[in-house]
């Protein structure tokens, strides 16, 4: 057997397991009590040794819960998202929960708002709570206590009403005092636009219509404000749902795929040199990759049409673990939501430079997971009492119509589960309930409040820094200021000094001190609020510069930040000193550059000057530096830098000349003014280096300028063309000239060139000259490209036939659906195995913006082989039945091993190692193994060749270099094959293994290796 790893045979063996689901009709909202009992649900659950699981609140008291708040008095204010996916009647509630006879479960439900529409978020708020309902943030207080609002005012407006879960989101307030929303642009309805189309507009204050106005839907960004001071801005970064921030206020996001990124330098840094061009302020953090792998535990999981299957997709909830009542290990860990996978994922925090890297806390398995496919964990909390509060939406469909196949929309499922919903507690073994009904810090004095800013517990920390911000008299100044000393309480000191700073009472003196403290997370702190006092407190600026050999990257990453804000010889020095003491930390590149001193000519010289070959920092802060020239400086500046550039050197002596011609390049593309006609001559010099040049790196960087510029229309440029397609087609110039020079005709019209581009794709060709002629075929806007490849496909080797599909997805728009069309076309004639798409692309055209190829692909991508399908029915009960591992292992032997290994041992290497799989849902590897032949693992499908010599061998091309190409045959013997002696080759469009398996063993067999697979190391 060959094991497929495409993600759509997945999802349509997931499909096939809960059709029987699936058995309403129509698409009418419904409610049903399937699923797991709250007390079965616990049993479910594989958690992380050491902790136990414990329920706090379920149906009928909660519903639906997406998010939450603990407040100063223990109750739980709920936000029930009853809408979701569709339904945008008003059906969202905040209930408010209490434990009434204090043992640890809630047994109080009281309806505190109602008539909302798809809330998402809850934050405590002076008297009342604020509730992002897209477009609105609400401010809703109870002020006869009731338990119900009969307050309800509109704070902030104009965010999109879009998919729920994109929507603005968690509200949260961070140690600076502004509340920060989750927030990032509207998805793009293709289905449902009717619907979900808004796309937002400008955000604003109702009740100050004339202030802060954030245009078009805050340009998608995450936004933070100040109600009580109407003050409203956007920030760096984008996260979709949930944010956290550490204990020293560094921000963390979430997004489907990506699960942990880092906001890492902000708004006020970036807009004082708009001609820096910074195209994303955040870095992905995980060592183990976006869509890293997940090892749920699910039984029987239920899976939707763009699902992507055994890594992490619906990421969010990401929450910091700032409780202090876990294990020390668990001081610096995030936890990640995955409600489609029925887990939650964790990591460990680990500093780097200006930000951080997150690892597995352990290999192959995840902090919670569940067998219960409606296990959906949407966000978590920590409590006042250190534990993990994890939300659990509970239904049996989470992910969004938009992205469904067509008779899961209509079987009415869509809603199932909309009556249930869970709260857990996460705590260390052996810890007591929770006791949430006492007061916790509504009547504590603000000396107790104080107190509280040195807390252990992030709960205590924000909330009593929340309560001071609306209670502390000038009497508690003098207190607070103690604190913002105190020696055993760093904690304490960083959020006594931003509680000062809030009450506007932070005395310059204070900030000085902190400079110096022990702690780098308290000095980092008081830099960002001394840069708020530079206008009023000058003084403040030789303690800055005094900072400037910090032993911690973060501190001095921070300093060279806010230095960018003084104007001074001693400022720009340390810049330098700062910048070349972590060169190699792209955050601290987009610091220095930051400046606005930056744009002058003094940092390129210093870096040109101090320039290391071998330190590739060198070469991208050049490039930086010269795109700022190229953006803003006149043509005259630019025209030298070009000529200094472009002196002929020796290969061996090349420096930062072509970061100079790629940098200047940049610069000039997005320059609104256009150069004058004196930089013709520079033109020429660059279509004669391009050719002349023994750097081909020069080369590249001269073809890459020449793209943004375009060309002369005269007779240079003809002769210069026929230059190119006589290098192109010359077998004896180096594979790299005439990869160039392919890439050089894409320059013009390349309509005269398709014979001898259709020539260089061809077997025998080297890959990189047949990639450059694919792509330069490509630039030509119609259906050529399209055509050839079809044509070709057979005899196209695997390491060509990845640029050949991306042939087919770009263009322009009309361009591009037409190339689609054919795609499709090839797809259904069988032409082309679907599996050769990819997942990505595949996920692209099942949601794409032409209705007819969009409807058309979800048909192709998701059709079955019903013969198949009745095999795979046969096989389910492997999936519940006692397993033996050893057995299994007996089973691999006799039937798998001929052409599998795990772990590059117990067999032959023929078809995928099985390790790549184990961690996979056994689902999933039953799919595989039952229907090789649905879809071929990429790598994995055969081919006939047949040799000049007459004759003909067959399978799997295992490497291909420029001259030769290895086939390898079943039982793992390997051959050489040199190019220049193929007459011909074509894939067999069919899997090295056919189905089959279901004669040589039974189910109980298969559920033995389906062990086998998952517990082998």
């Amino acid at each position: 057997m060959v094991i497929s790893l495409t993600k759509l045979q997945q999802y349509l063996f997931y499909s096939l397991i809960t059709a029987s689901l699936v058995m309403v009709p129509g698409c009418q909202k419904s409610s049903t009590s399937s699923g797991t009992s709250p007390e079965e649900a616990l049993k479910t659950f594989e958690l992380e040794p050491g902790f136990q699981i414990e329920l706090v609140a379920s149906e009928p008291l909660v519903a639906d819960p997406v998010a939450m708040e603990i407040d100063e008095d223990g109750r739980f204010y709920v936000v029930e998202m009853h809408g979701y996916p569709l339904d945008k009647t008003g059906t969202g509630k905040i209930k408010l929960l209490t434990d009434s006879d204090g043992d640890g479960r809630m047994d109080q439900s009281t309806v505190f708002a109602e008539n909302l529409v798809l809330p998402t978020g809850i934050m405590r708020w002076k008297k009342g709570v604020l509730v992002t309902d897209a477009p609105n943030v609400y401010y809703l207080e109870d002020t006869d206590g009731d338990g119900k609002s009969d307050v309800r005012d509109t704070v902030l407006t104009g965010f999109a009403l879009s998919n729920p879960q994109h929507n603005v989101n968690a509200p949260l307030l961070g140690l600076d005092n502004w509340i920060y929303l989750a927030h990032e642009s509207a998805v793009t309805a293709q289905v449902y636009k009717e619907e979900f189309g808004d796309r937002g507009s400008d955000v604003f204050f109702p009740q100050k219509p004339d202030g802060i106005r954030l245009p078009d839907n805050a340009s998608g960004r995450s936004v933070r404000f100040r109600p009580d001071r109407y003050e409203l801005e956007p920030v760096a970064g984008n996260t979709q749902f949930g944010h956290t921030f550490d204990a020293w206020g560094n921000r963390l996001l979430v997004s489907n795929a990506n699960h942990a990124f880092h906001e890492v330098i902000t708004t006020p840094y970036l807009k004082r040199n708009p001609d820096l061009l910074v195209s994303n302020v955040t870095q992905s953090i995980s060592d183990h990759g976006n869509a890293a792998e997940v090892f749920p535990i699910t039984k029987n999981p239920q899976m939707q049409l763009l699902t992507d299957i055994g890594v992490i997709t619906s990421a969010c909830g990401i929450t910091a673990y700032l409780g202090g009542a876990f294990p020390a290990l668990y001081d610096s860990v995030t936890f990640v939501a995955e409600p489609v996978s029925n887990l939650v994922h964790f990591d460990k925090i680990h500093e780097k430079g200006a930000s951080f890297t997150a690892s597995r806390v352990h290999t192959g398995k995840e902090f919670l997971a569940s067998t219960d496919a409606w296990f959906r964990p949407v966000n978590m909390y920590i409590g006042p009492d250190g534990a993990l509060y994890v939300i659990d939406y509970y239904r049996q469909i989470v992910e969004h119509p938009e992205w469904m196949a067509e008779d899961v929309i209509k079987s009415g499922a869509l809603y199932n589960g909309t009556d249930q919903g869970r709260i857990y507690r996460i705590t260390p073994k052996g810890t007591k309930p929770a006791v949430l009904n006492k007061d916790l810090l509504g009547k504590a004095s603000n000396a107790q409040l104080i107190e509280k800013l040195g807390d252990r517990n992030v709960w205590w920390r924000r909330n009593a820094q929340r309560l001071l911000l609306d209670r502390a008299t000038p009497q508690d100044v003098a207190g607070l200021e103690v604190m913002a000393k105190k020696p055993s309480s760093p904690l304490g000191r960083l959020h006594a000094l931003w509680t000062l700073e809030g009450l506007n009472k932070l005395r310059p003196e204070l900030i000085t001190a902190a400079l110096k403290d022990p702690v780098p997370g308290v000095r980092t702190n008081a830099i960002k609020l001394a840069e708020l006092h530079l206008k009023t407190a000058p003084a403040l600026v030789p303690a800055l510069l005094a900072m400037q050999s910090d032993s911690d990257p973060k501190v001095r990453f921070q300093l060279l930040c806010t230095l960018g804000f003084v104007e001074t010889p001693e400022a720009a020095s340390a810049r330098q000193k700062l910048l070349f003491t972590d060169i190699d930390d792209q955050w601290i590149q987009i610091a220095a550059l930051s400046a606005p001193a930056s744009q002058k000519g003094d940092l390129l010289n210093a870096v040109l000057t101090r320039y290391q070959s071998d330190q590739p920092a060198y070469g991208s802060l050049v490039e930086r530096l010269s795109a700022m020239t190229g953006a803003s400086q006149p043509a005259t500046t630019i025209n030298a830098l070009l000529q200094k550039a472009l002196v002929p050197v020796s290969a061996e002596k090349e420096t930062w000349q072509p970061s100079i011609i790629k940098g200047v390049a940049q610069g000039v593309k997005r320059r609104n003014s256009t150069l004058d006609s004196n930089f013709l001559a520079e033109q020429y010099l660059l279509i004669r280096s391009f050719f002349n040049h023994s750097s081909p790196s020069v080369r590249s960087a001269c073809l890459q300028f020449l793209q943004v510029t375009g060309l002369p229309d005269d007779a240079r440029t003809t002769a210069a063309f026929q230059q190119a397609v006589q290098t192109a087609g010359d077998p004896k110039q180096s594979e790299e000239k005439r990869s160039e020079a392919l890439g050089f005709l894409a320059l013009r019209d390349a309509t005269p060139q398709i014979p001898l581009l259709k020539k260089m794709i061809a077997p025998n060709e080297p890959l990189s000259v047949q990639v450059a002629a694919l792509k330069t075929l490509s630039s030509i806007p119609d259906a050529t490209v399209s055509d050839y490849v079809l044509q070709k496909w057979p005899v196209m080797t695997p390491d060509i036939r990845e640029p050949a599909i991306a042939t087919f997805f770009s263009g322009p728009d009309p361009v591009r659906q037409s190339r689609i069309k054919l795609l499709l076309d090839a797809v259904e004639k069988g032409t082309i195995d679907q599996n050769s798409i990819g997942w990505p692309r595949s996920v692209g055209l099942m949601a794409n913006s032409n209705v007819e190829s969009r409807n058309r692909a979800r048909v192709l991508l998701t059709k079955r082989d019903k013969q198949r399908d009745e095999v795979i029915k046969q096989y389910q009960t492997s999936l519940e039945l006692p397993a033996d591992a050893d057995k299994g292992a007996l089973v691999f032997q006799q039937n798998c091993a001929l052409c599998h290994q795990i772990s590059s041992t117990g067999g032959i290497a023929f078809g995928p190692d099985l390790a790549t799989i184990r961690n996979r849902r056994p689902a999933s590897i039953l799919g595989d193994i039952l229907t090789p032949n649905l879809s071929i693992a990429d790598g994995y499908d055969l081919w006939t060749i047949t040799l000049k010599n007459g004759e003909t061998q067959q399978g799997l091309i295992s490497t291909e270099t420029p001259t030769a190409l290895t086939l390898r045959n079943q039982g793992g013997q390997e051959t050489t094959i040199a190019r220049q002696d193929i007459e011909t080759l074509k894939a067999m469009n069919m899997s090295a293994m056919t189905a089959g398996l279901e004669k040589q063993i039974n189910p109980q067999q298969m559920a033995d290796l389906l062990a086998y697979i998952r517990k082998a190391k």
